[in-house]
């Protein structure tokens, strides 16, 4: 199950060998085909794995350490370069390998529309699913300039199949007058604020199995600038990381995740993939049970 090395030429750190031990796998997806403003993170993968060199095996909020467990980073995938249809079909066949594995899938983006076949994968195996999607943009759109093919549209896909009221949206700072009145009357949607609406709501979930997806761009630019679309008014790293643990510490039953829309050349500073792997840490050590 080990991927391309190409675009990554390392692993994310502590990684093992041993995919049949291994409760996670970490893959990534260098796709950015289909984004309305600047390409760039299909180099994002890449660049967290880099960055996780950097961090503490220990997390002082979870009182765990990555030490302690066993994943496995398969690298990146194989997508045939501009030929989005096609390289949504390899995610999906390579997730539903995953699942089918017992693997807990932490996905490496790319922009957002590669979420969409690992949604469909999850959906399939866990017909009780629900998503969160933590992001500065609705991804509501049916399509962009008539393509639906686009990073724009995820969420709006995954509403067809899954129903809107079993996805949970938060941070939502930007999208059309349309997105975000079909958000506010089909899906569970909170814009603007990240951790305080996601306390309210995590009751209400349950025991339910979870897919959380998470766009960088939630992120303040001068948080995170290397992103394909800035937008300003975003939230702290700190908000961003209480977000995270408060859904490791929920009783929802969290089976997937993924990362996405890293565009390291427009953050010279490499914050951006440094705060990108200090999340992957903590997905790792929160939601892998």
């Amino acid at each position: 199950m080990k991927l391309d090395q190409g675009y990554s030429g390392n692993v994310f750190i502590l990684s093992s060998e041993d995919y049949e031990g291994s409760k996670a796998v970490i893959y990534g997806m260098p796709m950015d085909f289909t984004v309305s403003y600047r390409p760039g993170s299909r180099f994002g993968p890449a660049r967290i794995r880099q960055a996780s060199v950097g961090l503490e095996e220990y997390s002082p909020y979870l009182d765990k350490s990555i030490e302690d467990m066993t994943y496995f980073d398969a690298g990146d995938l194989m997508l045939p370069f501009g030929n989005a249809g096609r390289s949504l079909e390899v995610i999906g066949d390579y997730v539903g390998k995953l699942l089918d594995d017992g693997k807990f899938p932490i996905g490496l983006g790319g922009e957002h529309l590669v979420s969409w076949p690992i949604i469909q994968k999850v959906y399939e195996k866990y017909p009780d699913l629900i998503l969160i999607h933590i992001d500065a943009h609705a991804d509501l759109r049916e399509h962009y300039e008539g393509e639906p093919l686009s990073h724009s549209t995820p969420v709006h896909k995954a509403a067809g199949i899954m129903g809107g009221k079993n996805i949970y949206q938060f941070g939502i700072r930007s999208g059309s007058r349309e997105e975000f009145q079909y958000g506010r009357e089909n899906i569970n949607f909170y814009p603007f604020e990240v951790a305080a609406p996601l306390k309210e709501a995590l009751p209400s979930m349950g025991n339910r199995p979870v897919y959380v997806t998470i766009d960088i761009d939630v992120l303040d630019p001068s948080a995170a600038p290397g992103t394909g679309t800035a937008e300003a008014g975003g939230i702290t790293s700190k908000e961003l990381l209480e977000a995270v643990h408060l859904i490791a510490n929920s009783d929802v039953n969290v089976v997937g995740c993924d990362l996405v829309e890293v565009a390291p050349i427009y953050d010279p500073t490499e914050q951006t993939q440094i705060v990108a792997a200090k999340l992957i840490r903590e997905m790792l050590l929160g939601f892998v049970k």
